[in-house]
Order: C-alpha cells, then sequence, then structure tokens
C-alpha cells in the first residue's frame, strides 16, 4: 500500500510539474523516465543471471508488463499513436492486476521488490503522462488494435513457451500467487474466459476516456 501511496504522489507531482515545462524538456522528461523503466529490467536481468545463472524458463524478459517496459524507448522517442494505442490498454488492463495481485517473494528493500513497484507502478505513471503531457487520447477503434496486437503477443509467447518449456504471460500455468486467475478454473480454461472478456474489459477501461472527450 505504501509502494501504490508513493508512486501515485510521484505520478502526480511529476505530471503537475511537466505541464509548466516546454515542449523540449516534457519529451526529454518522457525519453529519461521511459528508458528508465526499459533499464530497470535489463539490469534485473543481468543481475539475476549473474547470481543464479542463465535459465531460459524465468530469464527472458517476455511477462507482459517486462516486454511493455522494453518498447516505451520506441514510444517515446517517436511518439506514434498507434503505439500508445496498444500500450495504454495493455498496461491499465494487465499492470493493474500485477499491482493489486504482485507476484513477489521478496519484500523491501530487496532489489526484486524495487525492481517490481519501479518497473509496474512506474509503467502506469507513465502512460498517464502520456495521456497529460503528449495530449493523447484513445478511440474506440484503440480497443480493438490494442486486442489484436495483444492476440499476436499470445501467439509469440505461445511459441516461445513450447520451445523452452517456460510459462511467460502465464499461458502455461497460473502463477503461485493468488490472482484473479484463481475465479475462472483451470488451464485452459481460464485463458479461454481471459480471451471471453478482454474487449469489455477494455472497453470499460476506454469509457473514462469517451466521456471526457472533447465536444465541439
Amino acid at each position: 500500500m505504501l509502494a501504490i501511496l508513493a508512486f501515485v504522489v510521484f505520478g502526480f507531482l511529476l505530471i503537475h510539474w511537466s505541464k509548466k515545462l516546454s515542449k523540449s524538456n516534457q519529451y526529454k522528461i518522457g525519453n529519461i523516465f521511459g528508458f528508465s523503466l526499459s533499464v530497470a529490467v535489463i539490469v534485473w536481468t543481468i543481475i539475476k543471471i549473474y547470481f543464479n545463472g542463465f535459465n531460459i524458463q524465468q530469464d527472458l524478459p517476455f511477462h507482459l508488463c517486462n516486454f511493455t517496459a522494453l518498447l516505451i524507448p520506441i514510444f517515446t522517442l517517436t511518439r506514434k499513436k498507434i503505439y500508445y494505442e496498444i500500450l495504454l490498454f495493455w498496461i491499465l488492463a494487465g499492470t493493474t492486476q500485477a499491482i493489486l495481485t504482485p507476484d513477489l517473494k521478496n519484500g523491501f528493500p530487496h532489489f526484486n521488490f524495487l525492481k517490481y513497484w519501479f518497473v509496474h507502478a512506474g509503467l502506469i505513471v507513465f502512460v498517464f503522462y502520456a495521456t497529460h503531457i503528449y495530449k493523447m487520447r484513445p478511440t474506440l477503434r484503440s480497443v480493438f488494435k490494442s486486442f489484436f496486437a495483444l492476440q499476436g503477443y499470445f501467439i509469440l509467447m505461445l511459441i516461445v513457451n513450447k520451445l523452452t518449456n517456460a510459462n511467460y504471460f502465464y499461458i502455461s500455468k497460473k502463477p503461485k500467487g493468488p490472482t484473479l486467475l484463481d475465479f475462472l478454473g483451470e488451464w485452459p480454461y481460464y485463458i479461454l474466459i481471459v480471451e471471453l472478456f478482454l474487449i469489455p474489459y477494455f472497453l470499460l477501461i476506454y469509457l473514462p476516456f469517451y466521456l471526457t472527450r472533447n465536444k465541439k
């Protein structure tokens, strides 16, 4: 709860301060923030490999939040709306669940704890930064763009898991810790149920943007 509160305060102060800056400085801050999320995942992976040796089933940054963090710099450098449309729903849908039901074995101040909260909460702060500072907003089409992009990622993870006997994206089995997936049945039924709920869930995320859209 303290970690969540800390990032709520950090996000509010960052966005409030950045609104007073020039466009070029806003873009610089976005780049620094985006790259820091990506670097945190890379450094965390290197440290794990250094201390524990490389384990292909655990050490590839292919879980959705880690994968998203690696994509963020591409968005910050290009600021293309298609990346915003895809990442917005991935982050607000998937990363929010990771924050509410964290898959963590270590507490503060362990590096795993710090990395987990910096990346997951940082992704949510960043997507609000992009919304308020880059002045980007999703449309109804964005829901389906993000959904179909996620299907491509799902297929990629099926192939990766088949080749490595891993559980990236938790599509081979559910996480060990308690999550909302526990209410959706065993494998593979929870995957099918999540697929059915994805578009309604994305639409629910889009609803506040729709209700607050600018009107002529």
